[in-house]
């Protein structure tokens, strides 16, 4: 099990709708992981399962997308990955030991978007 390393990824427009299906598509596309995961694609995940990492089910908290050919953060993805850690929509089965790892992750945009993270 493994949190991604922070990326630092710009921010999409605040408004940006938040389509995750839409995202998948496009960050396989643009990592070129149409087949099975790379590290590009897991750029856009804060969290995957180190011992599926060729399996695209192991990625978990997909936070970003593709605009304009770049891949970037989008702010409604971030509260959508907050609120999931929080159990929303049913939660997320991680280990303990990575969901302080995820919340600092996800803090760091938090912070980027001068708002605090839900669960401070």
């Amino acid at each position: 099990m493994a949190v991604t390393a922070f990326q630092d990824l710009p921010l999409a427009d605040s408004d940006r709708s938040w389509d995750g299906d839409a995202a998948e598509k496009r960050v396989r596309a643009w990592a070129g992981a149409e087949d099975e995961p790379n590290d590009r694609y897991r750029d856009a995940h804060v969290w995957y399962d180190a011992d599926k990492k060729s399996n695209f089910t192991g990625y978990k908290l997909l936070i970003a997308d593709v605009v304009d050919g770049k891949l970037v953060a989008v702010p409604r993805a971030v509260h959508a990955a907050a609120a999931v850690l929080q159990g929303s929509r049913g939660g997320i089965n991680l280990p303990d030991k990575d969901i302080d790892r995820v919340k600092s992750h996800l803090a760091k945009y938090y912070a980027k978007l001068d708002e605090t993270p839900p669960w401070e």
